[in-house]
């Protein structure tokens, strides 16, 4: 088989042809691969992949694949040539061939191998010989192998029973010996433009920073004589720019190994020259040291600067082709993800300064904090998303605006309050800036001190300078996605808390958007009223099994102090606490006294996973509503973990949410509760019994949280053996309409028992109802008083103003109505109302309801007086319970949607003189 790589799968399949990225670059491992080329083997320093649908596009796309990945190698001698064959090879995939495309590059140590795949291996491949039948370069498929030949050092094809692969390897030309970097030839336009002849100004400064030289082309770029400026200091002449941010002076750049850089030299007739130099230490044979300056006008820097040039001391290797300095010191192919390229970053500059730690911060958005996102060599992931201020003390070496070199961490401690506690003695630190603001801090630590001077600084810096800007791009890429995350996880919380005006539910629901999206564990405190202690109301932990142990700490110790200052406040009680608590558990476990911790610590006991679990940071923020804290949401770290800042302002803005529907829920339960305790004062405290006489009632009131709306019902005794019934309905729903209802019904038990007939106390309530004014509704109702006979029956005298008639059921089945319409109430002031009598024999049934029964509509259906009697026909033999809930079934099965409209039904049955 040609081409293969041994023990490697189709660089875009996975495991059983699972689909892999479409593009990737992977840069070789510690276990080097090596590719089988029939004529040898070479080592992969380098791979990237690519596939192309089946389309005319994919062709240009594959070319600047192939274009764009070899000039981030650096392989520009054999860009063109691989181009040309990459393109013939992918046209044959997709255009002749129609099927998907897959590219892979593989840099070696001669050159670049590159491999072309399609889905079509039924198509005849000419040998790999001589006398291979090639045919026409005329014809309109088959030039790719062709070109192969002609091009490519190497070539080869492989079948499988799935696809076919065409490969060529690409050998870099070898550069005559002493060639460093060789630029491309350019137009005369195009070159850099110098006024005359060039002149190199060459200067010797010695030990002590004085020019010890002075060549004739410093005389004529300066106009001063050699004479004129031997012995003086070179800083009399050197007009250094003072650039915020930067530490290194001319007295420091004369004493670094090398340095390279633009600032300015004072002529003799007092103009500042722009020169670009470049400084190089040296020493004489009696070990005598001395810095050699070389300096041209600035814009002639061509001349003295590499075109490209990695960090300062790295001379490179004598043939190796040139590269992006970002790339130089990341290495290619960069990581596409923040925390990917910071962790690269703290490893190749830990490499590149040899020594035992490196860290790199970045700025919070007010630039007054820096948060830890990447470290190496220290003891543990714990600094992650640590925060230290900006300025941390006086001078250039506190602050991180500036590099700093320090020594001896020892002699001045705390001044890197990152390192404390790991050991680390000697630390360099530099900014990372872009376009002057400060965008973080990269520092690098070993634990031996005296390890770092100026030039490591210098080094370093560079490096910042380098990858600063890429940082920060991938920074903003980073917040923008968490900004957006975060919008949608907003908009999804306010939706939740939306959802809902239960007062646990919505603690849950806190709880449960908190963690563990922004946080390991959360409690809840809520405040009932001012004068009121918080209250520890809900705990929740990713892991369930700890939620106990969390609950038990928190509940015996102080809660945190509510206070109205938005924003997350630092709660350490709860880590120190559990930390003293596991202390002195384990301390009794190995036979030990509890130590001065006991006493603090002797209720709580929870266990060393509890105490891992809180001993991280714990913030706490304050639930306010309506200017009064009503609670507080408490979010908490394992053990050495800290919150991001971005994370924290996510918190703040669902705790306002929070606390916004916490109190809602808390005024809505209030109110539900007087509005429920109220309308059960509107219902009779309970039906009498009477004997010879079943009844039993069935009350809907329609809307949520509503127990008594417009209809009403009430049975209560006269005297004399008597007793009044009533069922009415006031025009319309809820509030207003149950008002009205506590009217009737009071009034019609006073007047009543004030021994007043049906007619007189109807019209009485009806003045009641019209001297409301604007606050009255119109009413129909059905009263009614019943005495039950000696002989087992019933009469009943009714009247019925405007109500629904009452259905009376025989024994035999029949149903007939048993009251005439009369006006109803609340409309017209004088009335003349009659009652009719109505006796029950034994085992018949008088039904009243109101119009919420007869009126229930499907559609354009609507179940009516009809519809109603033939359902009580069916009732024969039944009690009154039974009548009254088979009357509710019908009704609700009759339409699919819920009722709209209160219902009441009231069943009134003799019994038979046998039983039923």
């Amino acid at each position: 088989m040609t081409g293969a790589i041994p023990g490697e799968q189709n660089p875009e399949q996975g495991p059983k042809g699972e689909r892999m990225p479409r593009q990737r670059r992977e840069p070789a491992g510690p276990i080097a691969l090596h590719v089988d080329d029939r004529s040898g083997s070479s080592v992969i320093t380098a791979r990237a992949a690519a596939s192309f649908e089946p389309v005319g596009r994919s062709v240009a796309t594959a070319r600047s694949f192939v274009r764009d990945t070899l000039q981030g190698w650096g392989f520009a001698d054999i860009v063109d040539d691989a181009v040309v064959l990459t393109s013939e090879l992918v046209t044959n995939a997709v255009v002749h061939a129609g099927t998907e495309a897959e590219v892979l590059c593989l840099r070696t140590e001669p050159g670049v191998r590159i491999e072309v795949s399609d889905r079509y291996p039924e198509r005849e491949v000419p040998l790999q010989n001589a006398h291979a039948v090639m045919g026409s370069p005329d014809r309109e498929g088959g030039r790719g192998l062709q070109l192969c030949a002609a091009l490519a050092s190497r070539w080869g094809v492989e079948y499988t029973s799935t696809h076919k692969n065409v490969w060529f390897q690409l050998d870099l030309p070898e550069r005559p010996l002493g060639t460093r970097t060789a630029g491309p030839a350019l137009p005369p336009d195009l070159l850099p433009t110098a006024d005359g002849r060039v002149r190199v100004a060459v200067l010797q400064i010695d030990r002590k920073g004085s020019v010890s030289a002075w060549n004739e082309d410093a005389e004529e770029l300066f106009g001063y004589a050699a004479d004129e400026v031997v012995g003086k200091p070179l800083t009399d002449l050197a007009a250094w720019p003072h650039t915020p941010g930067t530490g290194t002076g001319i007295a420091e750049a004369l004493q670094l190994s090398r340095w390279e850089g633009s600032y300015g030299v004072r002529r003799a007739d007092g103009r500042v020259t722009p020169v670009y130099a470049s400084h190089l230490r040296v020493r004489d044979t009696e070990g005598e040291p001395s810095t050699v300056c070389l300096l041209v006008r600035d814009h002639e820097r061509a001349v003295l600067q590499t075109p490209s040039r990695g960090p300062a001391g790295d001379q490179g290797g004598a043939d190796g082709p040139s590269a992006d300095p970002f790339e130089v010191f990341i290495g290619s192919p960069a990581p596409d993800d923040l925390d990917g390229l910071l962790q690269r970053t703290v490893e190749r500059a830990r490499d590149m300064l040899d020594g035992d730690s490196a860290f790199l911060l970045l700025a919070t958005d007010d630039e007054t904090e820096l948060e830890v996102r990447a470290s190496t060599g220290l003891p543990s992931a714990r600094q992650r998303f640590a925060r230290v201020p900006v300025e941390a003390g006086p001078g250039r070496y506190g602050s991180a605006r500036m590099p700093a070199v320090h020594e001896d961490l020892t002699s001045v401690p705390g001044a890197v309050p990152l390192l404390a506690g790991t050991g680390m003695r000697s630390v360099v630190t530099v900014p990372l800036k872009v376009e002057g603001r400060l965008t973080g801090s990269l520092g690098v630590a070993a634990e031996a001190p005296g390890r770092y001077s100026n030039e490591e600084a210098l080094r370093l810096q560079f490096a910042a300078d380098r990858i600063a800007l890429a940082v920060e791009s991938a920074r903003l890429g980073e917040l923008e996605r968490l900004r957006r995350g975060s919008l949608s996880f907003l908009v999804e919380a306010s939706d939740l808390l939306a959802g809902t005006l239960d007062r646990d539910q919505t603690l849950a629901l806190m709880a449960q958007m908190t963690v563990p999206t922004l946080a390991t564990w959360c409690a809840v405190y809520t405040i009932a009223d001012p004068a009121s202690d918080p209250y520890l109301s809900y705990v929740l932990h990713e892991d369930e099994e700890l939620i106990d142990g969390i609950k038990s700490l928190l509940s015996k110790i102080p809660p945190p102090e509510p206070v109205l200052t938005p924003g997350a406040q630092v709660w350490p009680l709860p880590g120190e606490v559990a930390h003293q608590a596991a202390l002195r558990s384990s301390m009794r476990s190995l036979g030990l006294g509890g130590g001065p911790a006991q006493q603090l610590t002797a209720s709580i006991g929870p266990t060393l996973a509890t105490a891992s679990a809180v001993g991280g940071e714990t913030v706490v923020l304050p639930l306010v509503a309506r200017n009064r804290v009503i609670g507080m949401l408490t979010l908490g770290k394992p053990t050495d973990e800290h919150f991001r800042q971005e994370i924290l302002e996510l918190a703040e803005d669902l705790s306002r949410r929070a606390a916004l529907a916490l109190d809602n829920a808390r005024l809505y339960s209030e109110r539900t509760a007087i509005s429920q305790s109220l309308q059960r004062s509107l219902l009779p405290p309970g039906l009498p019994h009477i004997d010879g006489v079943e009844v039993d009632v069935i009350y809907r009131a329609a809307g949520e949280g509503n127990e008594v709306g417009g209809d009403f019902y009430d049975l209560f005794p006269i005297g004399d053996g008597a007793y009044g019934f009533a069922i009415g309905d006031v025009c319309g729903t809820g509030p207003n309409a149950a008002a009205v209802t506590g009217l009737a019904r009071h009034a019609l038990r006073l007047l009543a028992r004030e021994g007043l007939s049906g007619p007189a106390v109807l019209e009485r309530l009806n003045s009641a109802i019209l001297d409301e004014g604007d606050r009255s509704r119109f009413l129909t109702l059905l009263y009614g008083e019943l005495r039950p006979q000696a002989d087992g029956g019933a009469e009943m005298k009714v009247v019925c103003a405007g109500h629904p008639l009452p259905l009376r059921l025989r024994q035999d089945g029949t149903v007939e109505a048993a009251a005439e319409p009369q006006p109803l109430l609340g409309v017209i002031e004088d009335l003349e109302l009659y009652e009719q009598t109505v006796t029950l024999d034994p085992g018949d049934v008088l039904l009243c309801v109101t119009d919420g029964v007869t009126e229930r509509r499907e559609g354009a259906r609507m179940l009516g007086d009809d519809g109603l009697a033939d359902v009580l026909t069916t009732c024969t033999g039944l009690t009154a319970g039974a009548v009254a809930a088979r009357i509710l079934r019908a009704v609700e099965r009759f339409a699919s949607d819920a009722p709209s409209d209160d219902m009441a039904i009231l069943a009134m049955r003799v019994p038979g003189l046998q039983q039923d």
